[in-house]
Parts: C-alpha cells; sequence; structure tokens
C-alpha cells in the first residue's frame, strides 16, 4: 500500500523534537564483495557483505530559535515514527545517531526551517 509522509515524527532521547517538513533516509547500504579469481569467466560472482552501514537521515524542519538542537552532543537514540495512512498503524526505526549538520534558512516574510543530518551508527531496529 502506498505510504504517506503526514504524521512523521523524528524524537531523540535528550528531547529534542521538531516539527518535521521532509524526511530522507535511512540511507542504508552494504558492501557487495567480489568473489571471482583467475579461473572465473562470464559475470563475476559476488556475495552480500553480512554488516550494512546504516547510513544517514537528511531532515528538512520548522525552525525555532529557542528549541537548540544537539548539534554538539554525543550518539543518541534517534526514532523515526511513521505512521500508515491506510491502517493508521505505526511503524518506529530506531538507532543511534548524532548531528553532523544543521542549517537554519530565514527568509524574509516566509517560513523558516532549518536542515538537518543525522548519521546512524549500529543496528537499525525497526518495529512495525
Amino acid at each position: 500500500m502506498p505510504q504517506l509522509g503526514t504524521g512523521v515524527t523524528i524524537t531523540f532521547d535528550s528531547g529534542f523534537f521538531a516539527e518535521i517538513l521532509n524526511v530522507s533516509g535511512p540511507s542504508v547500504s552494504r558492501e557487495a564483495i567480489p568473489v571471482h579469481h583467475m579461473g572465473t569467466t562470464g559475470g563475476r560472482p559476488k556475495l552480500p557483505a553480512t554488516t550494512y552501514d546504516p547510513g544517514r537521515i537528511e531532515v528538512e524542519m520548522g525552525f525555532a530559535a529557542e528549541n537548540e538542537p544537539p548539534w554538539a552532543g554525543g550518539a543518541e537514540t534517534v526514532t523515526l515514527t511513521i505512521v500508515s495512512a491506510g491502517t493508521g498503524g505505526t511503524s518506529t526505526w530506531a538507532a543511534s545517531g548524532f548531528m553532523t549538520e544543521f542549517e537554519p534558512t530565514l527568509p524574509l516574510e516566509d517560513r523558516s526551517t532549518a536542515r538537518a543530518v543525522i548519521e546512524l551508527s549500529g543496528s537499525i531496529t525497526v518495529v512495525a
């Protein structure tokens, strides 16, 4: 079933929370390990690595100057909560993470926003 982004939240254990406008990620990846040798003919065989890089989450949010983001804090649990438009159920994706970038945009006569990058570390736990 198609998924809408309405209702998505991101929270940090430290209590930081923002009005989310757009989320990209996590950008999970893992290596493909080549296992070909001098006697290999045709296509090169590969094996999937047993570990993965949890990647990062990019977030566009409403900016509120009084709500200081955890840009200097250590790694903490970051939880992405997704609400299913079809069933009304929720799914959470949680991982250890820390903010590596934060950039506010303060335009004249328009909504103030910020862009943040959260680098994830370790395993992602998904609970449907």
